[in-house]
């Protein structure tokens, strides 16, 4: 197969890369770039263990996407959320909580609860249940992650009110 050279942006950090065309962004982001903070689960969209933040800051399973649709755009990685040497509030809040347990979900969690942050800080009980519904975690279920995201909001308002 031929492949075909992207340009992607990822945790602000613009790469070209040669792709086959049917690689999927979770691919290129764990075998191309060494994203594996990234993890690859039911490849189908339903746990969430793969989920990125796309250019606008919504969460997108990139194991549906393909790695093409990307060209030219941008993604965040778990990776990219740590501000300098400073955890995200969001980090730091999954911490406190035990919201990590085993580890294999915790950076789909975290950056599917950054998508819901960046837009809104003060989501409401059903909010954060319906954002949290696509991600699976086996080990905590999602009392402790629910304590998280509720935590990682107050943190965020504080800082935003300065």
């Amino acid at each position: 197969m031929s492949k075909q050279i992207i340009t992607l942006t990822v945790n602000g950090h613009p790469h070209e890369i040669a792709i086959e065309t049917h690689h999927t962004l979770l691919d290129v982001l764990r075998n191309e770039l060494g994203m594996t903070g990234t993890k690859r689960g039911c490849t189908a969209g339903s746990c969430g263990v793969c989920t990125v933040n796309g250019d606008a800051g919504e969460a997108i399973c990139s194991c549906l996407s393909l790695a093409i649709e990307w060209d030219g755009r941008s993604v965040t990685t778990i990776e990219g959320v740590q501000e300098g040497s400073e955890l995200h509030p969001i980090q730091a809040a999954f911490l406190e909580y035990g919201a990590v347990q085993c580890g294999f979900c915790t950076p789909g969690l975290i950056m599917t609860t950054k998508s819901l942050l960046d837009f809104n800080t003060s989501p409401s009980e059903e909010e954060i249940n319906e954002t949290l519904a696509g991600a699976i975690c086996r080990c905590t279920g999602h009392i402790k992650v629910k304590k998280a995201v509720r935590k990682a909001a107050e943190m965020l308002r504080e800082r935003e009110a300065g």
